[in-house]
């Protein structure tokens, strides 16, 4: 008896075929902009100041909680931040006091004020006290048959915002939440996201100091510009940027490449920094001929 032969659905054959071709763009793409040389004026530029893994973390996090509004606005508000802490802002979270909050009594980034960051300190210090870094705070909240971070990052906002409210008979600032915008609030939540990518992903851009969560699980950090992309790219359905939004994108993404869904993101977005027309011109010749 003859083997029998395997039938091949044309329209998945054109889908995979459709997602090589996507996957050879955006490697090229990836390439191109992917490089250490080309990060600033991106935030990340501020965990690359630190030898530490824990001064990276706390580098990384105010420089990415902060990460709203104009790009060279972000680069000065994060400079003078981190310039107020000192050489090592691990040790100076591990001693923040009340004593400290007058440091930062004019500093202010948009709508962000002194007295906001001066919270969200105090709330780092206790995690750095108790857990000894923002890795061991942030996997208490990963489980088995979790597929992305959402669950994690829901636990590590909404635990530490409760523990603000208890200490502070059940106010929280406006500013604060912001800063520690929650999945569970709908938030697509654009600025944790890309702490993670930065803590997580290891490669010539990303800085990869945790072990602990695995790139497959990261979410696209989501904003309107990646959005755009997105909906070139057929990756998702036109709708607000949100948690749901990000995790559509995401899974785009996987399909392409399944264990660094983010990869990408940078050099997307530094090609639309720089206004790159010929990128444009690949991504939309390539999806034109996905069609």
């Amino acid at each position: 008896m003859g083997r029998a032969k395997t039938i091949l659905n044309p329209c998945d054959h054109a889908a995979q075929v459709g997602s090589q071709r996507l996957k050879g763009c955006l490697e090229q793409i990836y390439s191109r902009y992917n490089r250490r040389e080309l990060i600033a004026p991106d935030p990340l530029q501020f965990v690359y100041r630190y030898a530490h893994t824990a001064d990276k973390e706390i580098a990384g996090f105010l420089a990415a909680v902060l990460a709203y509004g104009r790009v060279r606005q972000i680069e000065k508000s994060v400079d003078r931040l981190l310039g107020l802490m000192g050489p090592h802002p691990a040790v100076f979270v591990r001693n923040f006091d009340l004593r400290k909050r007058a440091v930062f009594a004019d500093f202010r980034h948009r709508f962000t004020s002194g007295d906001d960051i001066c919270d969200l300190l105090f709330l780092l210090k206790k995690v750095l006290l108790e857990y000894g870094g923002l890795e061991a705070y942030f996997a208490r909240g990963i489980r088995s048959d979790h597929q992305n971070v959402i669950g994690a990052l829901s636990a590590f906002c909404d635990s530490l915002l409760a523990e603000h409210a208890r200490r502070n008979r059940g106010s929280v600032r406006t500013g604060l939440k912001y800063l520690l915008s929650s999945p569970t609030r709908k938030s697509a939540c654009k600025r944790l996201n890309l702490f993670l990518r930065w803590m997580v992903r290891d490669d010539a851009v990303d800085a990869g100091v945790w072990k602990s969560v695995a790139p497959a699980m990261l979410l696209v950090p989501l904003d309107v510009h990646m959005s755009r992309i997105s909906l070139l790219l057929n990756l998702c359905e036109p709708q607000n940027v949100s948690i749901k939004t990000a995790v559509e994108v995401t899974q785009g993404f996987a399909r392409i490449h399944p264990t660094d869904p983010v990869r990408y993101d940078f050099a997307l977005c530094r090609a639309g920094m720089e206004n790159d027309n010929i990128t444009r011109y690949m991504l939309k010749t390539t999806c034109d001929g996905t069609n």
